[in-house]
């Protein structure tokens, strides 16, 4: 990693992605609960939020909508993915060239997904390591989704294996790498120790009620992440730019859960 590459993504060194490759990830599917979210418009226009630091999309999303909000919105473009109906080990086609993204898409840092542990992660590792080198080429930042897993791995939360991913980040040249919740602050904690100058980024993962999201992402905000790469937690939800105001109090502004449920109308539990 470099000193200051991630400064376009990034807000006072804390970063906000609005993840929006589900479509090829996961498919239709994760647009149901909020059908107007299926239009790329609506998560664009979300992007716009204060707090969001940068949208995450792949390459066609960005080539047909990102000109729109090129004055409002920063791009991070995420150069592989995978369909949800490849049935193989995990594995991920690279969509997008650094290239292609710095020069035709005008893309402010790249994403990168490395399955470490599947059968193919010595291949990710060489093609992470192009995709680096040449983002330094056009002073560009790196994030690394550091997903472990595989058939080597039962449980790709255990505490070991989210810190040996956020070091992955470090080792290979991320400036940012993007883990799941660990399942607890201390292990969020080491996570984050053992990344070094690599930021961490928490995973916002499926949809949970508003109190229960905002508590695991204060926990690890608390615990060192740099901030959330979320998506399914923003656009699924009813009240999307709500959440976004507390996301921005609790990430931005070190407030805690109670005072963050203010923006979103949720009920604060006495004793919080």
């Amino acid at each position: 990693m470099l000193p200051d590459a991630d400064d376009a993504i990034t807000r006072d060194g804390k970063a906000l992605i609005l993840a929006y490759d589900h479509g090829l990830e996961h498919g239709p599917v994760d647009f149901e609960p909020n059908p107007e979210t299926a239009d790329p418009t609506e998560v664009f226009d979300l992007a716009t939020h204060d707090a969001v630091t940068a949208v995450a999309v792949q390459k066609g999303i960005a080539e047909a909508y990102y000109p729109e909000y090129a004055d409002e919105v920063n791009l991070l473009t995420k150069l592989n993915g995978t369909s949800n109906l490849w049935m193989g080990e995990p594995d991920s086609a690279l969509n997008c060239t650094v290239e292609y993204a710095a020069e035709e898409l005008d893309t402010d840092a790249v994403g990168f997904t490395l399955y470490a542990g599947a059968n193919g992660e010595v291949e990710m590792a060489e093609e992470f390591r192009r995709v680096q080198e040449a983002a330094r080429e056009h002073d560009l930042g790196v994030v690394m989704w550091a997903y472990p897993r595989g058939q080597g791995l039962k449980n790709d939360t255990k505490p070991g294996v989210i810190s040996y991913a956020t070091r992955m980040g470090l080792e290979l040249g991320a400036d940012i790498a993007k883990v799941k919740y660990p399942g607890d602050s201390d292990a969020m904690a080491h996570a984050c120790d053992v990344s070094g100058r690599t930021k961490v980024v928490m995973s916002g993962g499926s949809k949970t009620d508003d109190r229960a999201f905002l508590e695991t992402v204060s926990e690890a905000v608390e615990a060192g992440a740099d901030g959330l790469a979320v998506g399914r937690n923003v656009f699924q939800r009813d009240n999307p730019a709500e959440i976004l105001d507390a996301l921005e109090a609790v990430i931005f502004e070190d407030a805690t859960v109670t005072e963050a449920l203010e923006y979103t109308g949720e009920t604060a539990v006495a004793g919080d």
